[in-house]
């Protein structure tokens, strides 16, 4: 199986794709990833490259993650930035997923409208959605001991970028993930649990 995950710094950060690539196989599914992000770029800088488009096109890809930006989030440049990009994933016959991000420590405020942007999105052009935000501050509040956020406040720590990696695991194969330690199994339980009411 193959994924690719296109975003911008919430993507690579602790190498997050990899971390899902461990957690595929320590639940007997070989994977392979694949990554384009680049710093502070969003889906409306990634629908005009040439690589995005030729990766999607040739690359033999089951899944595409997409991700946009986290500060300065526009739902309209999200939803003209997705349908773009989301032509060139069905004319390669895979498979879209949105990955919406967390918002800043201090700005939970905000993260009910960027979720909602997210899954009318997902709703509208019928793409599953990995609700990593949502998902984000419900752990957040139930482990305050553990620091989801890099020193930055904004960026993802290496559990941050795990729970991340959860939520796609989970959104992908419709399924909760077998995991060995207390902390990833919380994790891989809160998931599912988001992803299962959120189908209600």
């Amino acid at each position: 199986m193959r994924v690719l995950f296109i975003g911008n710094s919430h993507t690579y950060f602790n190498d997050m794709p990899h971390i899902f690539k461990m957690i595929c196989k320590e639940n007997n599914i070989a994977m392979e990833v694949t990554m384009i992000a680049h710093g502070y770029k969003g889906l409306d800088f990634h629908k005009d490259e040439p690589e995005v488009r030729f990766n999607i096109l040739y690359g033999d890809y089951d899944y595409v993650v997409l991700q946009h930006l986290q500060s300065g989030f526009d739902e309209k440049v999200l939803g003209t930035s997705v349908e773009a990009i989301n032509k060139f994933i069905k004319m390669a016959g895979s498979k879209a997923v949105l990955y919406m991000p967390w918002t800043l420590k201090g700005e939970e405020d905000k993260q009910k409208a960027m979720s909602d942007a997210y899954l009318n999105l997902g709703l509208k052009l019928n793409i599953a959605v990995a609700p990593v935000g949502i998902i984000w501050w419900n752990f957040k509040k139930k482990h305050p001991e553990i620091e989801l956020y890099f020193k930055d406040n904004k960026h993802a720590s290496e559990a941050g970028s795990t729970l991340a990696a959860y939520t796609i695991f989970n959104t992908i194969f419709n399924k909760k993930a077998s995991c060995k330690t207390d902390v990833c199994v919380d994790m891989a339980d809160e998931a599912y649990k988001v992803i299962e009411e959120l189908k209600k």
